[in-house]
């Protein structure tokens, strides 16, 4: 009988895939548990290394990339355990940190999902919670007003870390759901490519009556955008792409609509300021002309959306 299902998502992080699932396999849960492994039609040989490795884990292996939503869909679907957890490939699990999940998730029966405290490699803070994206925020945000009074994000740095948090919605990078609430909500939403499914499965788990945590106890490592980082342009537009999407789901076409117009008002003033990045050191030049050249692509693309 299986407990806990871990679900993780591959695609070209061989190395840190490996970590990944050493970190669970020396470690393990206290509880029967299964592992299940769709990699993503990666070319770094992932999906040998599970096969020799780790072969303890089920390995479900698609000839393309089919996105981040439909690949994790694939898991649940053979899921046994009453849990699940969406794990990235590019974190390592402390230890301690499942049961504490677990132990939460058996405390709190109203708890309908939950997100652990999230590390970069250094140890330092990393965000992973958000509340409910609105319009406001958003351009909040984006205007980089967080450093003035936190507003667009939570103002995490200042959280009591002996003690769980009630938030809107966790990073999907270790967020881990009851199979029953998922059942009852419907698993990520596969128009999702890349971002934003997470954001969307916790508005209809908190819309269902469910709350969701933080939980500090449950520790672990987030190295970040690993895969994004292979396709830096199409992981940008796919953010913003996906931000169109949840506000035209959950507020309707008019919102969507606004929301364009808010990312484009605080688009221009970068497009228009980015000359000046000629006047610094080359790499923080080629850095700035890279993003004014993502930017640009958005503009042109934001009306598809």
């Amino acid at each position: 009988m299986i407990d806990l299902s871990i679900v993780i998502i591959s695609w070209n992080t061989r190395e840190l895939l490996e970590q990944c699932l050493a970190s669970i396999y020396t470690h393990p849960p206290s509880i029967p548990f299964e592992t299940i492994v769709v990699d993503n039609g990666s070319r770094d040989g992932s999906a040998q290394a599970v096969r020799q490795n780790f072969p303890q884990a089920r390995l479900i292996q698609n000839a393309e990339n089919v996105g981040f939503a439909r690949a994790n869909n694939q898991a649940i679907e053979v899921c046994q355990g009453g849990l699940v957890l969406l794990l990235n490939p590019d974190t390592r699990v402390l230890p301690g940190a499942l049961d504490a999940m677990i132990r939460f998730m058996d405390e709190h029966a109203q708890a309908g999902a939950i997100g652990s405290r999230v590390l970069n490699p250094d140890g330092t803070l990393q965000l992973s919670c958000y509340p409910a994206p609105t319009l406001s925020r958003e351009l909040w945000r984006l205007l980089h007003l967080n450093r003035l009074r936190p507003y667009g994000a939570y103002d995490m740095a200042g959280w009591d870390v002996q003690h769980s948090r009630e938030v809107d919605a966790v990073l999907g990078a270790s967020l881990m759901v009851r199979r029953s609430v998922l059942d009852q909500v419907g698993a990520l939403d596969p128009h999702y490519f890349f971002t934003g499914e997470e954001i969307d499965l916790c508005h209809r788990i908190r819309s269902a009556g469910w709350s969701i945590h933080w939980v500090p106890q449950a520790e672990i490592i987030h190295y970040g955008g690993q895969s994004s980082r292979q396709v830096a342009e199409q992981a940008f537009l796919h953010l913003y792409q996906g931000k169109v999407l949840y506000f035209r789901k959950r507020h309707g076409w008019l919102t969507a609509q606004l929301y364009k117009l808010v990312v484009a008002a605080a688009t221009l003033p970068r497009l228009l300021l980015s000359p000046l990045a000629w006047l610094e050191p080359l790499d923080r030049r080629r850095q700035h002309l890279s993003l004014a050249g993502n930017y640009w692509r958005l503009l042109m693309r934001l009306p598809g959306f």
